[in-house]
């Protein structure tokens, strides 16, 4: 006992910082107060090793737990995450090693989740508009009151025409129960406008479904066996990090990886071939491969005649464009082209990572519908390690049980109509017509941020500014949306409720259970949903389903104990599901012409110089509006650490086209259209290809240097199919902004 005790001085200053010490899986955990998070973890043999260096005594371990969760955010990741809590607080967050596709880790963004949770400008009361819209004013007030003044205008308007209110979210959260569920319920039992959730990737999985019969493709593990990887229209590394790993474990187990992809992104840079082509000319390259592909003898004529329907026609469309056509509209090297022909009829397993970026654009949905007959015409999909993927989310058809979680028989056979959240901005400047219906009266917004994210954001703002207009919004910040409420609810975050989780990048279903109680006066979206349906009067016993209950509902089939005890289970799916063909058709084959739609070819930008050459003399460049690398959408823009890296809003520009407009590196620019005008610091370097600008997005409007973000300059035009926005499909010009002023 004395040696002990005349050992503590000594040892007092070496733990002086440390808080409290977490023993778990024979690993010392050590948490200081000024982070709040692992500062060290010491290995040790035995309990009780690290006083005993000290000469200390072994303190009783504190009680710890440790919960499953799922990454919610607008990824096809879709990780499993073990969260370890202690009295209360969040002391780590990392992705289930068990669970293949999230294999131990976590993006730099998530793993920053706690941060977001805990942030100090998190909304945690209900609040009421003291100012005028899009001031962000607000007086804080009770959930009562709050839920009573918004029924009692929701009721007023209703009773005119319930379809004057529309609902618009998206993929704040991707759950089942937080996303749409009892919120659906509350919409239907209304009557409310449906609304049309077009806004990330309705043209790519339409062309899928029209193609394939559903949104199917390849298990993403399997990508470590290809020996050709096509990485199309996607930056893995920023946006579909776990894919990125089994890539490189390809990479290094010899195969080769292209990127497609109009900027040269950091995928780019670890790909052995770039091909830089023009924004939305995807469909051009993939009519170009064909053709060579037919002139080269590298079809699989066996797998062709036996599960591709209407190939003849597909034949023909192909032979009419050689391979210089293509290289002039995609502005590359024709001996590219050829080069990656080849290497797709010789390397196998081949597969395609396709991702949406290539479909934001007028061609969106036919450029896909090409590029997903590619690995029918070689035979990729023999192997399990080939074929494409887009969207694995149409497996889980057969498991999804939307019906029972949404109930659309609580429209009691009324029929809405459908608003399309992509042109959101003309449509709040309606006026009523019978064409149109009632004019938008209401708006309730979760699980999103429209006037950041919504194409064209001048006209949105506009619209949510309308005095008239009553707006409510769910939310965890007060974000460019929320300043234009009339009343903000405050809602919790992942880390706070039950959700349950399907994927659109992997073929697992993912538990997540609350790690801590909600913070303030949060509640879940469910909640909220349920109290507003009990403040209107709507006595469907629906309505008093808890969270667990809708769980249960929400999938059926499941093995929901090994779900509990794991915190994920994998679908029963075949390793390679189309190697017999076998494709959810009608015909069992992939398909090339659709009812109405004809044989795919590639369809031209909106604003292009073949399509609108006035318009291209005026504004020379074309822009496109990929993700910051810190940043998903615009959920993490204020968490400062990230916004840190980040810096500011950049526009990446190619020296061809900086140098002739006096524009260096660090120059504020003004990029702008007949749309409006956003400023942004240039970087002028080769991420941009020539003639195309990079505005990296999707900041704050309020953040942004002139309180604008790079959706002022996009448009409301839509896509071939799917009826998807056309965010990469821009003409702008750039200079200085003195030149500008």
């Amino acid at each position: 006992m004395s040696r002990r005790v005349a050992a503590w001085p000594a040892a007092s200053a070496a733990i002086a910082s440390i808080s409290f010490i977490v023993v778990s899986g024979g690993f010392w955990t050590i948490l200081t107060p000024a982070c709040g998070r692992v500062a060290a973890r010491v290995a040790a043999r035995r309990e009780g090793s690290l006083c005993d260096s000290f000469g200390m005594d072994a303190p009783a371990a504190p009680a710890v737990r440790s919960v499953h969760a799922a990454c919610p955010h607008d990824c096809p990741d879709t990780c499993a995450i073990r969260v370890t809590v202690q009295d209360g607080r969040i002391v780590e967050l990392r992705g289930e090693r068990d669970h293949p596709p999230t294999h131990g880790a976590l993006c730099t963004k998530v793993s920053r989740y706690a941060e977001r949770t805990d942030h100090p400008e998190r909304v945690l009361h209900p609040l009421k508009r003291t100012g005028p819209k899009g001031a962000g004013r607000f007086e804080r007030v009770g959930w009562d009151e709050a839920l009573r003044d918004i029924a009692t205008r929701l009721a007023a308007i209703a009773e005119r025409d319930p379809q004057a209110i529309v609902p618009y979210s998206y993929a704040g959260t991707m759950g089942l129960l937080q996303g749409e569920s009892m919120a659906a319920r509350f919409f239907n039992r209304l009557g409310a406008s449906r609304l049309d959730r077009t806004i990330c990737s309705t043209a790519g999985g339409a062309a899928l479904a029209v193609t394939y019969g559903a949104k199917v493709g390849m298990h993403v593990e399997h990508f470590t066996e290809s020996r050709l990887i096509l990485i199309w229209g996607s930056n893995p590394i920023a946006s579909n990090l776990h894919f990125w790993t089994f890539a490189q474990q390809a990479k290094r187990a010899g195969a080769k990886l292209w990127c497609i992809d109009p900027r040269r992104s950091e995928t780019a840079d670890k790909c052995h071939r770039h091909l830089a082509l023009r924004p939305g000319t995807d469909g051009a390259l993939a009519l170009a491969l064909m053709h060579e592909l037919i002139s080269a003898g590298g079809l699989d004529g066996d797998y062709v005649a036996h599960h591709v329907e209407g190939f003849d026609a597909l034949r023909e469309r192909a032979l009419a464009w050689p391979v210089e056509r293509a290289a002039e509209v995609c502005g590359v090297d024709p001996a590219a082209i050829r080069e990656l022909a080849h290497d797709y009829a010789s390397l196998r397993p081949a597969a395609i990572r396709l991702n949406y970026g290539m479909q934001r654009a007028h061609g969106g949905g036919s450029a896909v519908r090409l590029i997903a007959l590619l690995p029918c015409l070689v035979g990729a999909w023999r192997d399990r390690a080939g074929g494409l993927l887009l969207s694995a989310s149409g497996w889980f058809a057969p498991v999804r049980n939307d019906a029972a979680l949404q109930r659309p028989d609580l429209l009691a056979g009324r029929n809405p109509r459908t608003i399309n959240m992509s042109t959101i901005g003309d449509d709040l400047l309606r006026d009523g017509s019978p064409a149109f219906g009632p004019r938008i009266e209401a708006l309730v917004v979760y699980n999103s941020n429209p006037v950041a994210v919504a194409p064209q954001s001048r006209r949105v703002a506009a619209g949510f500014a309308r005095e008239d207009l009553f707006t409510v919004v769910l939310e965890h910040f007060l974000t460019d949306t929320a300043d234009h409420a009339d009343f903000v609810l405050p809602a919790t975050t992942q880390l706070e409720h039950l959700d349950v989780h399907t994927s659109y990048g992997h073929t697992y279903v993912v538990l997540n259970r609350p790690a801590i109680a909600p913070r303030g006066e949060a509640k879940p979206n469910t909640q909220i949903f349920r109290e507003l349906a009990a403040q209107l009067g709507f006595g469907d016993p629906c309505f008093g389903d808890d969270d667990e209950t809708l769980l249960q509902q929400a999938l059926r089939g499941i093995d929901f104990a090994a779900l509990e005890r794991h915190g994920w289970v994998k679908l029963p799916l075949p390793d390679a599901p189309f190697a017999q063909g076998g494709f959810p058709t009608p015909s069992g084959r992939a398909r090339v012409d659709a009812p109405g739609l004809g044989v795919p070819d590639f369809v031209p930008n909106h604003e292009c110089a073949q399509a609108a050459p006035e318009l291209a003399a005026r504004y020379p460049l074309a822009m496109i509006s990929p993700p910051a690398r810190n940043f998903l959408n615009s959920t993490f823009v204020n968490v400062q650490s990230l916004r840190s890296i980040e810096g500011e809003p950049l526009l990446e520009i190619h020296p061809v086209d900086a140098g002739p407009r006096g524009i260096e590196s660090g120059t504020r620019v003004s990029v702008f259209t007949d749309r409006g005008d956003y400023r942004c610091r240039a970087d002028v370097c080769t991420r941009a290809r020539p003639g195309v600008v990079n505005g990296l997005g999707i900041w704050w409007r309020k953040l942004g240097p002139a309180g604008t973000n790079v959706n002022e300059l996009t448009h409301q035009r839509l896509t071939d199919l799917g009826a998807a926005p056309t965010f990469y499909d821009c003409l702008v010009e750039v200079r200085p902004v003195q030149a500008a002023a």
